[in-house]
């Protein structure tokens, strides 16, 4: 009796060209085909399209190949704007017709729960996009180099040490383009000093441009490896006249060897230390290193959803977890009769407390802490949470937190994840106490693979 060929007993060899059929993405946005009942990933192929490829990788569970040639095309490819889209690796969907983006973000959701949740048929939604997926990028973080003696900036070819230059992003805000190139061209003129990492030589190593989508206010980080910036003054004068919509230029110092862009010094070199930015509703300012959402647009979609799954009535005690700068919480708080948020790291609690300050929200409280230590006390105190709402890391949730969640059963879970595999492994453990009501997936960085979504559980009766 002949014996089924297992994926590890396939020989497939690097070098090796083969013809393949695609049958869908990846998560991070290539196409999968099958080689003898083998996963082959192919960067650049699409789903339904017949294409020829070359291994160039291979592992016990997968391989992966380069295309070389489309033999069948999808009537979804679509010409990529992006002159250096092949070797930038920031995006990887342009190829794709958006609408098709939004389908297989959606069949990449229902995928992942049918294989980590054992759900055949998921409660997924259609994926909320936006109506114009360009320019939608408020904040720029470009390394800068030389090439050909002339100073250039862009991001590093995904794998490599090459830099990429960017000279007109289409995924980022026109303004932050702007500040981008006049701060290289003001940096040349003066012969200011590019950082080279192999020699360890040189003053900037990095330009950041953030643009505040409902003020218009910009604001300018110089990354550099010295304290000092020679021609200082000139520096500022330059920029300041340049750009018209500046409100504060910011030095920060990172003189290490690494790969982290931000140092530990932070200094304002001219105007104010933040830039003033709304969503909705409330206000914030943002300091240089403050994490904010890069897709303003799309992160007022994402929160409404939040709030329709809360189903909050304003006689409800939540718990924001994993709360950061307490956007959600704060986003919660008016349709609450209190808003109680839970992070690990002290600063950010700072930034929440005073962004309720700051918008005058007296019934959110934020506290540092492990979620999983927090709840089961408050709980025991009389305090019990009727709306729980998750925005972990792309790990996932801790499986301390999870066993947390389950001792405290709160009516509600609202999980916002930007993982899919992690959030319907997690979603399966909660099933133990917990009914699947809607899983609704969203947008928010067209043209990645990337695809957040914001889950619904309920007690269960």
């Amino acid at each position: 009796m002949k014996q089924p060929v297992k994926p590890s007993d396939v020989s497939i060899r690097i070098g090796q060209q083969m013809t393949l059929t695609i049958r869908s993405l990846g998560i991070n946005g290539e196409g999968i085909g099958y080689f003898k009942k083998k996963i082959v990933f192919v960067p650049g192929a699409l789903p339904g399209e017949v294409v020829h490829a070359e291994i160039t990788e291979v592992k016990d569970k997968y391989a992966a190949g380069r295309l070389l040639r489309v033999i069948e095309r999808s009537q979804a490819r679509t010409t990529p704007p992006c002159p250096v889209y092949e070797s930038c690796g920031g995006c990887s969907l342009q190829h794709l017709d958006y609408q098709a983006q939004l389908l297989s973000k959606k069949e990449l959701v229902v995928q992942s729960f049918q294989k980590y949740a054992g759900l055949q048929q998921p409660p997924v939604a259609d994926t909320i996009g936006m109506d114009n997926p360009w320019g939608y990028r408020n904040k720029a973080q470009f390394q800068v180099g030389s090439k050909e003696g002339r100073l250039i900036a862009g991001l590093y070819q995904a794998g490599s040490h090459e830099l990429v230059e960017l000279q007109d992003c289409q995924i980022q805000h026109e303004a932050t383009t702007a500040m981008v190139d006049a701060a290289k061209e003001v940096i040349e003129k003066l012969g200011i000093p590019i950082y080279d990492e192999r020699k360890r030589k040189g003053i900037i190593r990095t330009i950041v441009a953030r643009v505040a989508f409902a003020t218009g206010e910009t604001q300018l980080t110089l990354i550099t490896a010295t304290t000092e910036i020679p021609r200082e003054k000139e520096l500022i004068l330059e920029l300041r006249y340049r750009l018209p919509s500046l409100v504060s230029i910011v030095q920060n110092v990172n003189p290490q060897k690494t790969s982290l862009i931000f140092g530990d010094t932070t200094k304002v070199l001219w105007g104010k230390p933040t830039i003033a930015e709304k969503l909705g509703s409330l206000s914030f300012d943002l300091s240089a290193r403050a994490f904010f959402q890069l897709n303003p647009e799309q992160t007022v979609k994402l929160y409404d959803q939040v709030k329709k799954a809360a189903g909050l009535t304003g006689t409800e005690r939540v718990l924001d977890l994993y709360c950061g700068t307490g956007t959600i919480g704060l986003w919660l708080a008016p349709d609450a009769k209190e808003v109680r948020g839970i992070e690990l790291i002290p600063e950010a609690v700072e930034d929440a407390r005073r962004n309720a300050e700051r918008n005058q929200i007296s019934s959110a409280s934020f506290h540092v802490g492990r979620a999983e230590v927090l709840m089961p006390k408050w709980a025991k105190e009389g305090i019990q949470a009727d709306v729980v709402v998750v925005d972990p890391p792309r790990t996932g949730l801790e499986p301390a937190l999870i066993n947390a969640l389950l001792q405290v059963k709160p009516q509600r879970i609202v999980y916002v994840s930007c993982n899919p595999s992690t959030l319907a492994k997690d979603v399966n453990r909660l099933l133990a106490s917990y009914e699947l009501q809607s899983v609704q997936p969203l947008d928010m960085f067209p043209h990645t693979p990337h695809v957040e979504c914001i889950v619904l559980l309920t007690l269960r009766v």
